[in-house]
């Protein structure tokens, strides 16, 4: 399968990893639609409610997606990877399940010092295997709405919320009105509760390409040696 542009995702899996890839309504790990899970107190359906982040599947962004840089391969991307992780630890999130920033998410109630060392190698040391972004791309990201220190990462990174201005994240939603959102922690919240009681191992990243129609596929894991 040709993919268009790369990612390296945190793919949670496990209980919590099953759960998110049904409710998104797509599987990155697997490259599967599985059945979406009965979820009660929903105002609207789970399709509707996950209609922008179900291509991407249940994931966190460790580097945003990109396209290869001229005279790379992804072969270069999977070197690359896995040498950098063979010298990052891995560790423990404790997540909790909000709603900010316009939709609803899990996310870690504190970044420990081995995620942002993880999230920090990646987006500066594959950088070089990136391609620039052309301006439709940049436009994309609305670069005049932007803080300023978003829109510097954004012009040398190719994506804004990096390094210093990083959180982990795993998005259940699309943008929601605030209500709306509440709403919807509040269904998703006694299904989730048992599933983030204990803290989620993180212990490989994944590198993932885009398909044709936007999908995002799972092509190979990186342990976490170090």
């Amino acid at each position: 399968m040709k993919f268009a542009r790369f990612a390296i995702y945190h793919l949670p899996d496990g209980e919590l990893g099953d759960f998110g890839a049904a409710w998104l309504g797509w599987d990155a790990r697997t490259g599967k639609a599985p059945a979406r899970p009965d979820v009660a107190g929903l105002q609207a359906t789970a399709a509707e409610i996950t209609s922008v982040p179900r291509r991407y599947g249940f994931h966190a962004t460790l580097k945003a997606p990109f396209r290869l840089a001229e005279g790379h391969s992804p072969d270069d991307l999977v070197l690359r990877a896995a040498l950098i992780c063979d010298h990052l630890a891995p560790f423990l999130l404790d997540l909790e399940l909000s709603c900010d920033w316009g939709f609803v998410a899990l996310r870690p109630r504190r970044q420990p010092a081995e995620l942002l060392a993880l999230e920090q190698a990646l987006v500066t040391r594959l950088d070089d295997l990136r391609a620039p972004l052309t301006p439709a791309e940049r436009e994309r990201r609305k670069p005049d709405a932007l803080p300023e220190k978003a829109r510097a990462h954004l012009d040398h990174w190719g994506y804004p919320f990096v390094l210093d201005l990083f959180n982990y994240h795993l998005t259940l939603s699309k943008s929601l009105p605030r209500a709306e959102g509440e709403a919807l922690a509040g269904a998703l919240g006694p299904v989730l509760a048992p599933l983030v009681q204990t803290p989620m191992p993180v212990r490989a990243v994944s590198l993932v390409g885009e398909d044709a129609e936007g999908r995002m596929h799972r092509i190979e894991d990186f342990p976490l040696r170090g």
